[in-house]
């Protein structure tokens, strides 16, 4: 008896996709726009904080805007680059005051950002085996830099009173390491005073740093390294600090122009009013602009600082690119 065989049915080959990949029949996904909408108050927010004020500063420092022409902006004179002429010219007085307040910042910067950068890692690096009472030491040692900071230095200024301070009560009445009080917020000491405050304020910061960048070292590492013999400046050497390379570079940068424009320590520590030891030049231009009333000179001042450090953080960046690319 002869069978007969039924051909199975052949699926239909699949259809070729069109050009852009995708099968015919199918609909292209529209572009929508909310990414668009979700970036808009971020980018609204950006331009009212910073671009449009930059934008206006730098159209004022073109004016001889002074309390004259406040009120209305349309009648001051259009003056060009005079006022960056006069602010910059080191043998006038305007000029030299400047150049006073910026290697006083630049001095200030150096000293606090180094000492800042030392007290972190030093601190991370101790912390980093696990010890009884580690998580509070890590609590406390961060205390300073979740403070308000109004609050610490107002708390600083009081510490540093002549006659009523703790720093004078400990270092005269206790150590008697000093024979009469001095003063800490005026004349020579006001920049020791100010150092002091901003590495208190500063140096927890780089510890939070330092220490997440810690966390991504192998373990490995140090254990290759101990059964080489290594001790730990050895590790410290050859281990932490080229693994913490990439974490530093930021953090020196971000303390860099944290510091070199910190107006806040000085104006809350001093009054507004700092000290010639202790003229920062955002003190400096704060004092040029409202105790004055020369706003086109103070914001002079603001752009030529602004296109300063614009060049520093460019030629940072360049330096450790390059260092990077032939390492």
């Amino acid at each position: 008896m002869a069978t007969r065989t039924t051909p199975r049915a052949v699926a239909p080959p699949d259809r070729p996709a069109d050009a852009a990949g995708t099968a015919p029949g199918r609909r292209r996904p529209r572009r929508t726009l909310l990414p668009y909408l979700l970036l808009a108050p971020a980018v609204v927010l950006e331009l009212a904080v910073h671009v449009v004020p930059m934008a206006v500063g730098a159209w004022m420092s073109l004016l001889e805007l002074t309390q004259f022409h406040i009120r209305d902006w349309s009648t001051a004179p259009f003056v060009g680059l005079d006022n960056y002429r006069v602010v910059l010219d080191v043998d006038s007085a305007a000029g030299a005051e400047l150049l006073h307040s910026f290697w006083v910042t630049v001095v200030y910067t150096i000293i606090s950002v180094g000492l800042s950068w030392l007290l972190g890692t030093t601190a991370a690096v101790l912390l980093q085996r696990p010890f009884r009472g580690r998580g509070l030491l890590r609590a406390l040692f961060l205390t300073p830099y979740a403070l308000p900071v109004y609050t610490a230095v107002i708390t600083w200024s009081f510490l540093f009173q002549r006659d009523t301070g703790l720093v004078n009560h400990v270092l005269v009445d206790q150590l008697h390491l000093l024979g009469d009080k001095p003063f800490w917020l005026i004349g020579g000491n006001s920049f020791v005073a100010l150092l002091v405050v901003s590495i208190w304020r500063t140096w927890p910061f780089a510890f939070l740093c330092v220490m997440a960048g810690l966390q991504n070292i192998p373990n490995d590492l140090y254990e290759a390294a101990a059964v080489d013999g290594a001790g730990f400046w050895r590790r410290l050497r050859s281990v932490t600090l080229p693994m913490l390379r990439p974490v530093n570079l930021v953090l020196l940068l971000v303390l860099f122009l944290w510091t070199f424009n910190d107006f806040n320590t000085p104006y809350v520590l001093f009054g507004g009013s700092a000290p010639d030891q202790a003229d920062l030049i955002s003190i400096h231009i704060y004092r040029s602009s409202f105790k004055t009333w020369d706003f086109g000179s103070g914001s002079a001042m603001s752009v030529a600082l602004l296109l300063f450090l614009l060049a520093v953080t460019a030629g940072y960046l360049l330096i450790t690119n390059r260092r990077r690319n032939d390492a």
